[in-house]
């Protein structure tokens, strides 16, 4: 019996709720490298925080609350998709991720050229999953989808402050 969605099912997919979200609006479907391009897409949210000094409390909360949000969402989503364990398309993990890289730098130090590094770092760790980010995608569903984005994000967050740390020890 073949389990494989049609192309039919597969194409109403796309306009479910939870897919549009996933793939933060369908750029998820850009290719190259969408996983890149949803960790970009926050960018200019995380810069619109920074600019307007919203307390770390706040600004943390709202990152937290997307997070929780996004493990259901990616979870239906996946499934929607096909049931793939990690579908490419789905770039919320890398969106939601991508601003704890950068709370180990006050607002006010979130320069273009730190949140361009920040940026690297994470897809560096996003994209090699050294340990235990790897480990970390064989927890259950949704779950799995994201939490391999975060430990990257934790990886990026550490070297990103060990680069400042040197930075401001030799300058």
């Amino acid at each position: 019996m073949n389990t494989e969605p049609s192309a039919a099912t597969k194409s109403a997919a796309w306009g479910h709720p939870t897919v549009v979200l996933a793939t933060c609006f369908w750029i998820g479907r850009l290719r190259p490298a969408p996983g890149t391009w949803g960790s970009a897409a926050a960018l200019p949210i995380i810069a619109a925080l920074s600019f307007a000094q919203i307390p770390f409390f706040l600004e943390l909360l709202l990152w937290v609350t997307v997070c929780c949000l996004a493990v259901p969402v990616c979870t239906i989503a996946s499934q929607r998709l096909g049931g793939n364990k990690d579908p490419s398309s789905i770039v919320l993990d890398e969106f939601a991720a991508m601003p704890f890289v950068l709370f180990v730098i006050p607002p006010q130090e979130r320069i273009w050229l730190t949140m361009l590094l920040a940026f690297l770092l994470f897809r560096l760790f996003d994209i090699t999953k050294p340990p235990p980010c790897r480990q970390f995608e064989n927890l259950p569903a949704g779950l799995g989808i994201m939490a391999d984005d975060w430990a990257a994000a934790g990886l990026a967050a550490c070297t990103l402050l060990a680069i400042r740390a040197l930075m401001h020890s030799y300058g």
